[in-house]
């Protein structure tokens, strides 16, 4: 299964290092040195990881056969694509790979019907569902453990908890939150990486 990993960004500096929208709980995995990664537009690749390092908080990186500005300007806007077992699991118990959560049921405990997560967007602060309510309006719901309180991959559904206001009329907002310079992923390829986090 082919999973976005993450979205090139700027360049950074004249020696081909690029930004990095990282789409994925495990970058070190994913994303490290000699990583061959495919692409889309998939005419960008296939891309090799020569170096990678950590830059005010933000992941820059360097492909094999890229050495300068012009190199790396080319490059922006393009997804890194890995090739993941669809078998594979998170090593953290609380997390999950984007394919597993999307399209599961969301239900209140009383099992009241809310919707289906048809986006998972990943925010520096949290992750959030994008669900689908079944009249077609959608809401975000914050993946942390106070609002999801169960994730049943078995019955393909997620229990809400939601507090008040959250999932009401007044609270559906239309859906698309996008990366650093407004591109998103799409084409049908997942992203990877998603986990409980804290409350904002």
């Amino acid at each position: 299964m082919q999973l976005v990993v993450a979205r090139i960004g700027r360049a950074h500096g004249i020696k081909g290092e690029v930004t990095v929208e990282v789409r994925t709980d495990e970058p070190e995995l994913r994303l490290g040195p000699g990583a061959v990664l495919a692409t889309e537009p998939a005419s960008t690749g296939p891309l090799t990881i020569e170096t990678g390092r950590v830059h005010s908080g933000r992941l820059l990186l360097r492909f094999a056969g890229v050495s300068d500005r012009t190199g790396a300007e080319a490059l922006r806007n393009t997804l890194l694509i890995a090739e993941v077992d669809p078998e594979d699991m998170p090593e953290d118990p609380d997390e999950y790979y984007d394919h597993q959560l999307m399209d599961l049921d969301v239900v209140l405990a009383d099992g009241t019907e809310v919707g289906r997560i048809t986006e998972i967007t990943h925010l520096p602060s949290q992750d959030l569902f994008i669900v689908e309510r079944p009249d077609g309006t959608e809401v975000m719901i914050p993946f942390v453990e106070e609002i999801v309180t169960e994730i049943d991959l078995v019955e393909q559904r997620a229990v809400i908890d939601p507090p008040p206001g959250l999932i009401d009329d007044n609270a559906v907002v239309a859906a698309g939150t996008s990366g650093e310079d407004g591109e998103d992923g799409g084409d049908g390829v997942g992203s990877d990486g998603a986990g409980k986090g804290e409350p904002s």
